[in-house]
């Protein structure tokens, strides 16, 4: 189970966006949260996936807290490519960070669409739905308990989204 108990966030001085918030996940289980943008969901995503700590509270999968190294066991694909991509790295060096067989990795560039020309270009050097593909590819390459989307689709055109 993923939870998130008694978490209380704010970012600097700024009013708290949570507190005491509580959620329970099970495997299986999808959740939707709908709310006015600036809201925090984001935010959320974030906490959930360890990129960010809350002032308060503990998240935790399966009763322990996330690891601080390796492979999370939660894994967010969020709406910005861009933004969690090294420009440094090469891309198949960059999707290879997942930890997956080149089987596996295979499996899922034939799936998303990733040709084998892009391998070798830099995140700059492809468009936002190009790179969205290979962040899905990392974040399922991973093997994750839990999966949280924060817009994936946005980056993506109507053909691709319909596709994935």
């Amino acid at each position: 189970m993923l939870e998130a108990r008694d978490i209380s966030f704010g970012y600097g001085d700024d009013p708290l966006l949570y507190e005491g918030f509580s959620l329970a996940v099970s495997r299986g289980e999808r959740v939707q949260l709908a709310a006015p943008s600036g809201a925090g969901k984001t935010t959320l995503a974030r906490i959930l996936a360890g990129y960010e700590r809350p002032r308060s509270g503990r998240v935790l999968v399966d009763g322990k807290p996330l690891p601080k190294r390796g492979s999370c066991p939660v894994q967010l694909i969020g709406q910005h490519p861009e933004l969690t991509l090294d420009p440094r790295m090469r891309m198949a060096a960059s999707l290879a960070e997942c930890g997956a067989d080149e089987g596996e990795l295979g499996r899922l560039r034939e799936l998303l669409g990733i040709r084998d020309a892009w391998l070798q270009r830099f995140p700059h050097e492809l468009s936002g739905g190009e790179l969205q593909r290979f962040c899905i590819a990392r974040a399922l390459g991973a093997s994750p308990s839990y999966l949280i989307a924060d817009e994936i689709s946005t980056m993506l055109d109507a053909v691709t989204q319909a596709q994935i």
